[in-house]
């Protein structure tokens, strides 16, 4: 079996720029899921039977990925890191025809030529995508950022290669022992440490999964979600456009949706949800990527 200590180099689509996505993931200082130093991108992720931590950087036409632990890599883990490249940057997927739609679209002809080449960067993990939706429902992004961090460094695991540290994100089966208090002790309501213990749960017994949601069309998967308590319409759409990568994905009653386009139409007031479904009749396949432009207007 190989062993690999050098760069990766993993094509990536023309409609791709590394620099926005990487202001994207720059929005708050208290990501501690990844690190960013002189415009690159650190990360560790569980692969194989141990964590492995690498670098991420960009040339014409490729992204890097440059191993940083001690012990090389094999194939195999070699596979899995780019595998969660991929999906994280949402590299497989052709943008366009999104980017032509948008050219016609009076809310996003403006909006998405700023962003060319940003991606609806996605949370591979299941788990951290539902953990996410669940902590910032109701709540500020800065609150939320902030209430992340604290469930992540309180019942994660950190990794570090030098100067440079990353936390790795909590195991379900570990959430899934925890007492209520165990999490309302970090400034979360009691609710909220119900759900994040109840969706552990079910992902570690089994019960839930990516792989079970992605073998039904995405109503059936938005129905599933949503009979878990905890997991409303919001939530679930925010999973299937994250993590599920499902296109139509659309968290409809999102604020920041509705903040965003009262922005850029110069409204006076936020649009109804009825007047948002008339605005995205052209949006059709593309719900997940108009979603994202538009909050990246506010955030």
């Amino acid at each position: 079996m190989n062993q690999i200590n050098g760069p990766i180099r993993i094509p990536v689509p023309a409609e791709f720029d590394f620099s926005v996505n990487l202001d994207y993931l720059s929005r708050s200082p208290d990501e501690s899921l990844y690190r960013i130093r002189d415009g690159r991108l650190y990360k560790a992720i569980p692969a194989g039977s141990r964590a492995v931590f690498f670098e991420v950087d960009a040339e014409p036409g490729c992204l890097l990925l440059r191993p940083l632990d001690e012990e090389p890599w094999n194939d195999e883990i070699a596979q899995e890191v780019v595998a969660y490249a991929r999906e994280w940057f949402d590299l497989d997927n052709d943008l366009s025809a999104f980017y032509a739609m948008s050219s016609r679209d009076p809310i996003l002809r403006d909006v998405v030529p700023r962003l060319y080449g940003l991606r609806n960067m996605g949370i591979p993990d299941l788990f951290e995508a539902l953990c996410w939706g669940i902590i910032g429902q109701q709540i500020n992004l800065a609150f939320a950022y902030t209430l992340k961090r604290r469930f992540v460094e309180t019942f994660g695991r950190q990794e570090r290669r030098g100067d440079v540290d990353c936390w790795l994100f909590p195991e379900p089966r570990d959430i899934a022992e925890l007492n209520v208090n165990d999490i309302t002790e970090l400034k979360m309501t009691t609710k909220k440490a119900e759900y994040l213990i109840g969706v552990a749960r079910l992902i570690a017994s089994g019960e839930l999964g990516r792989a079970i949601l992605l073998e039904s069309d995405i109503r059936s998967a938005e129905k599933r979600l949503v009979a878990i308590r905890g997991i409303g319409p919001w939530t679930a759409n925010y999973v299937l456009m994250r993590c599920l990568r499902y296109p139509s994905a659309f968290p409809i009653d999102d604020v920041g949706l509705h903040n965003a386009i009262k922005s850029v139409l110069q409204m006076e007031q936020k649009p109804t949800v009825a007047r948002i479904k008339e605005l995205a009749v052209g949006w059709q396949g593309w719900e997940a990527y108009t979603t994202f432009y538009l909050w990246r207007v506010l955030y």
